[in-house]
């Protein structure tokens, strides 16, 4: 991993793998990512594909969402099929577009252990996150799975490979603000140490750099800037006054930032790349850090996923945060703005 690239959240528009992996592939030439489709529907998306990762525990489906399953069943078998041919897309992409044996990297995404405690229930119908033991069975179930995903794309694609472990939910996992089974039932906050402590476990046990992102609003820097990660990511847009001492103390540590500068739906008006990345060069220069920093800490991504996005704004976002990349690698010092 390095700054100066560009790469994208996650999600993209669409039903077709062999389409998008070629998109991404032929846009996002430092980052490339295993895109998810989540309208494919039920275990394409963010939490249930994580049931064709986990080791020994499988999902199915309830009206609420996702529940653990006592024994694999078609939610599992979905799960997994989708997944095996996101990887067949993109390994096919891959070699088409002559990458194999180039060095390039490619990120995979992955539900991270908070949220996925979050959003997952238990048998009998309470999220994960009440159960302390439950939570970290499945914190090592995901650890181990990423870790034989991770090596399975390694293997079909020789490439370097980077994991981002989405959190959107850290904030209601931290907070003490999600509702349990009924409406006078609530799940208490898991205490900072704890939640520090699990999401740790996750990224300790890779053999990959990994990135947390999230989409929260506003970010978690706070707590997500003493964790293990070697990148955390997040909505540009989303950062306020308290969150640039975080964002000092992420860069200080030798870490990077994803900046999620470029919206996820298309503006009302025509926007440049100079208008992307404005945010993003002012960010620096109010820290107080040298323009270099823009190449040597500083990721470029929309804002998060694009799944929702229609197609042709998912294909022109990568690349203006592609041309935004570009100008902080080339020429941060000679950007200027009106």
């Amino acid at each position: 991993m390095r700054g100066g690239i560009a790469t994208a959240v996650g999600s993209w528009p669409g039903l077709d793998p062999r389409e998008a992996a070629t998109t991404v592939i032929g846009e996002l030439a430092d980052l490339a990512h295993l895109v998810e489709l989540p309208e494919r529907g039920a275990g394409a998306d963010m939490v249930g594909r994580v049931s064709a990762l986990l080791i020994d525990l499988r999902f199915d489906t309830t009206t609420r969402g996702y529940r653990l399953a006592s024994r694999p069943g078609a939610l599992s078998r979905r799960s997994r099929d989708l997944l095996r041919a996101d990887l067949d897309a993109l390994e096919e992409a891959w070699e088409i577009s002559g990458s194999a044996g180039t060095g390039r990297a490619v990120k995979v995404q992955v539900c991270g252990p908070l949220t996925l405690a979050a959003q997952v229930e238990l048998p009998g119908g309470h999220r994960i996150l009440t159960d302390r033991g439950a939570v970290r069975d499945i914190a090592e179930s995901l650890a181990e799975g990423i870790d034989r995903h991770v090596s399975e794309v390694r293997k079909r694609l020789g490439a370097e490979v980077v994991v981002q472990l989405d959190e959107p939910s850290l904030n209601d996992v931290l907070n003490g603000s999600l509702r349990g089974v009924s409406v006078l039932d609530t799940v208490r906050a898991l205490p900072a140490p704890e939640a520090l402590a699990v999401l740790d476990a996750v990224i300790t046990a890779q053999s990959a750099p990994v990135l947390v992102h999230s989409c929260a609003e506003p970010p978690p820097l706070d707590f997500l800037k003493g964790s293990a990660a070697a990148a955390i990511g997040f909505d540009m847009a989303t950062v306020g006054t308290k969150d640039l001492d975080p964002i000092g103390e992420i860069i200080d540590a030798g870490k990077y930032v994803v900046l999620g500068l470029v919206p996820t739906t298309a503006p009302a008006a025509p926007v440049t790349w100079r208008e992307i990345a404005e945010p993003g060069v002012r960010l620096i220069d109010r820290l107080g850090f040298s323009r270099s920093a823009l190449a040597r800490a500083v990721i470029v991504s929309p804002a998060c996923g694009l799944g929702a996005a229609p197609l042709p704004w998912a294909r022109k976002a990568i690349g203006l945060a592609t041309e935004v990349a570009r100008a902080f690698a080339e020429e941060p010092e000679s950007l200027t703005f009106d």
